[in-house]
Parts: structure tokens; sequence; C-alpha cells
């Protein structure tokens, strides 16, 4: 078995950089989205089968709508990704001389002298030619096309994960503590996803930290509040 080249190693990690990216961003959606939910019923009842019955439909409702909507978002980027392959697999083959001096000039924009460039994009030809435009003139990797199926499971799971500790911090407690220990859980949990996915994204911990906080902190205030006024009029 050969070892991957440099760039495919670098494709890989990009990749899961990628997948892990998008599990902070769904497990932080969870989070929020249920604390929000569960905080706002608190805000109007203290019963514990009316908690749970809200956040667990918030938690399949929510999952189940990020595992469709990364369906379909996927899917849509993947028709576009085989399309455009499909005419980079034809254009070699009904215009040879015109895609070589396309390869030739997308070489050269990224600095390569004009006899290099046609070197490099003569030998890149030869080797394959589909792989050659698809990677330089796409950024597209054909033997890597993105996954729906992935993309939705990996939303449902992450959504889940991220929805359960507002649900279980607020229904596990007694009523008097549920709602400080899931404004503190919840708070917790955020500035750990908000680090990862700045550390994730190479960008500053400390603001990424403070966003998403203070964004989580502003739903569960506002949903307290519309919930407890709700409750106080008996609605």
């Amino acid at each position: 078995m050969t070892e991957p080249t440099h760039a495919e190693a670098h494709g890989a990690l990009g990749a899961r950089l990628n997948w892990l990216r998008a599990a902070v961003l769904g497990a932080n959606d969870g989070i929020v989205s249920t604390a929000g939910l569960v905080v706002g019923v608190a805000g109007a009842t203290t019963d514990r089968s009316t908690l749970l019955t809200a956040g667990l439909a918030g938690l399949l409702a929510g999952s189940m709508s990020m595992a469709a909507g990364e369906y379909v978002s996927v899917s849509t980027q993947r028709d576009s990704e085989k399309a455009a392959l499909a005419v980079e697999r034809r254009e070699p083959r009904d215009q040879p001389e015109e895609e070589l001096d396309e390869l030739t000039g997308l070489l050269k924009d990224r600095g390569l002298s004009e006899d290099v460039a046609r070197e490099a994009a003569e030998q890149l030809t030869a080797s394959d030619a589909l792989r050659a435009h698809a990677r330089v003139e796409l950024g597209i990797d054909p033997d890597q096309l993105t996954n729906p199926w992935h993309a939705a499971a990996a939303s449902f799971f992450a959504f889940t994960a991220g929805a359960l500790l507002p649900l279980l911090a607020m229904v596990l407690p007694p009523a008097s503590e549920r709602v400080y220990v899931t404004v503190l859980s919840v708070l917790a949990a955020l500035a750990l996803t908000g680090w990862w996915s700045a550390r994730l994204g190479a960008a500053s911990p400390g603001r990424a930290v403070v966003r998403v906080v203070g964004g989580g902190a502003l739903a569960m205030a506002v949903t307290y509040a519309v919930g407890s006024l709700l409750g106080a009029a008996g609605v």
C-alpha cells in the first residue's frame, strides 16, 4: 500500500476539519434552540412532564430539520459538482487545445512561468485530464465528492447531542433549581463550543466565546421572560 501524497493528506485533513466544524455548529444549534425552548416553558410551568414533552418535541423537530436541510443543501452541492465534472470530462475530448491553453493559463495565474505552466499542463493532461481540470479549475476532487447522507447524519447526531444537555439539565434537578442548573450548564457548554469552533477556524477564541455565550444567554432570557408573562396571564 502506497503512502498518501501531501496533497491527499491535506485534502483529507481539510475534509475532517469541515466535518468537525459542522458538528460543533450543529451541537451549538441544538444547545441554544432547546435551551431557549425549555427555559421558556419553565417560565410558564414547573410541571416536569410538560417540560420533558416540550424538550423532546423540540429535540426531534430540530434534529430532523437540521438533517433534512443538510441533506438538501449537500445534495444540491453534489449535483452541481457532478454537472461541472461532466462538462470537464467532455471538453478535453472535444476541444483539447483550448482546454490545454485554459489549464496553462490557470497555472500561470498561480505563479508559474509560461514554459513551466505549459509543461505542467501537458503532463497533468496526459496523466488525468479530468482530475487536473477539476482540481485546478473547479477546486473539486472527483474522488471526494460530498455525501449528503453523511452530512445529514452528522447534523442529526450533533444537534441531538447538543439538545440533550439543556433537556436533561431541565428535567432532572428539583423544580427550584431547574432554571439555574440549565442556564449554568448551557453557558458552560456554549463557551466550550465557541472555543472549539474558533480553534478549528484558527480565529480568536475569546471573541467567539463571547458571541456564542452572549447569544445563548439572550435567547434564554427572552424566552424565559415571554414564558413567565404567558404563565402569569394564564395562557
